[in-house]
C-alpha cells in the first residue's frame, strides 16, 4: 500500500463507528470516510468530529455520507454496521438479521474499494467476518475480525485492578470465538513481564476468565438500552492504524486459519501480525492440551453455526 493520501471508511456511524471515527482523528491517520444508511446521522457526527478539530489539534478531513462511492480508494474499510445486543440476547441471536446486513456491505466494499483491508467489528463476530471474507471473494488475509484486542483489554482491565497497578503494564491474551466460548489464556498473561499466576491465586484469576468471558454482557445488562461502544471502537481504530502505518503490531485477531492449531477453514480469535497487508503472520502457540481443546471447542461451535444458520 502507498503512503500519502491514506482514507479509511467507517461503515455504520452508530456508537461504535463513531467511537471508532473519533479514535482515528485522533490518531491523524489521514482522510476518514463515516457511511450510514441514515446519511443524516453520519453527516452530523462527521460535522460534530470536524469542529473539533482545532481543539484537539487534528486536520484530517472527516466527511459523512450514504453513498458507497464515497468509500473509493480507501486502503482499511471498518465494518460496524448491524443490531446491537439488547439485554438477554446472545451474540449469536443477531445472526439472521446481521447476515442481510453484510452482505449489502459486502457488495459496496466489493465493487467500490477492492484493493481494501477490512475490519469487521459486527456480530456476532467470528461469523460476520467469515461471512464478509466469502460476499467479497478477498483474499482471507485481507478481511479480519476484531475480538482479542477488545477480550484482551477487558481481561487487562480486570487484572490491572485486581493486581492494583496500571493497566498498561498488563499483557493478556484471549483466543478463540468472541462470545462465551472465548479462551483466556492466563500462562500467556503478564504483568510487567511477571506471570500473573505469581501474582494472583488461582481462585482470582478463574474468576477474572469468566468476568472476561461473559465481558459484553455484563455492559449490555447494565446499559438495559445497547452494548459496550467505546472500547469496541477504539479496538477497531488500533487495527485499522496498525494496517494504514503498516506497523506489524501483534494481536489477537479473528483470523482466518488454514491448518494452524489443526483447524481449518474457519475464523476464530489467534495471535496475529497486522500490517499494510491485513493478516500478514498467524502466531501459533504452544498450547497445553486443555487450552487447545478449549480453542477448538470454540472453533467447531462456529463452524456448526456456519453450516447450520448461514449454510457455509
Amino acid at each position: 500500500m502507498a503512503r500519502g493520501a491514506r482514507k479509511v471508511a467507517v461503515i455504520g456511524a452508530g456508537n461504535v463507528g463513531a467511537t471508532c471515527a473519533f479514535v482515528l482523528a485522533e490518531r491523524k491517520v489521514g482522510e476518514i470516510v463515516l457511511l450510514d444508511i441514515f446519511e443524516g446521522f453520519a453527516k452530523g457526527k462527521a460535522l460534530d468530529m470536524s469542529q473539533g478539530g482545532q481543539i484537539l489539534n487534528y486536520d484530517g478531513k472527516i466527511t459523512g455520507t450514504a453513498d458507497y462511492a464515497d468509500i473509493a480508494g480507501a486502503d482499511v474499510v471498518v465494518v460496524t454496521s448491524g443490531f446491537p445486543r439488547k439485554p438477554g440476547m446472545t451474540r449469536e441471536d443477531l445472526i439472521g438479521k446481521n447476515a442481510e446486513i453484510i452482505s449489502q456491505v459486502g457488495a459496496g466494499i466489493r465493487e467500490h474499494a477492492p484493493d481494501a483491508v477490512v475490519v469487521m467489528v459486527t456480530n456476532p463476530l467470528d461469523l460476520m467476518t467469515y461471512h464478509m471474507q466469502k460476499v467479497t471473494g478477498f483474499p482471507p488475509k485481507r478481511v479480519v475480525g476484531q475480538a482479542g484486542i477488545l477480550d484482551s483489554a477487558r481481561m487487562t482491565h480486570f487484572i490491572a485492578e485486581a493486581v492494583g497497578c496500571s493497566n498498561e503494564d498488563v499483557q493478556a491474551m484471549v483466543l478463540g470465538g468472541h462470545g462465551d466460548t472465548m479462551v483466556p489464556l492466563p500462562r500467556y498473561t503478564t504483568v510487567g513481564g511477571i506471570p500473573i499466576t505469581q501474582l494472583l491465586d488461582e481462585e482470582t484469576i478463574d474468576a477474572i476468565c469468566k468476568r472476561t468471558a461473559g465481558g459484553g454482557g455484563e455492559i449490555v445488562k447494565l446499559l438495559e438500552r445497547g452494548s459496550a461502544f467505546y472500547a469496541p471502537g477504539s479496538a477497531a481504530a488500533i487495527m485499522a492504524e496498525s494496517v494504514l502505518n503498516d506497523r506489524k503490531r501483534a494481536l489477537p485477531c479473528s483470523a482466518y486459519l488454514t491448518g494452524q492449531y489443526g483447524l481449518d477453514d474457519v475464523y476464530i480469535g489467534v495471535p496475529v501480525v497486522l500490517g499494510s497487508n491485513g493478516v500478514e503472520r498467524i502466531i501459533e502457540l504452544e498450547l497445553e492440551a486443555p487450552e487447545l481443546e478449549s480453542l477448538q471447542g470454540s472453533a467447531n461451535f462456529y463452524k456448526s453455526q456456519l453450516s447450520e444458520l448461514l449454510g457455509y
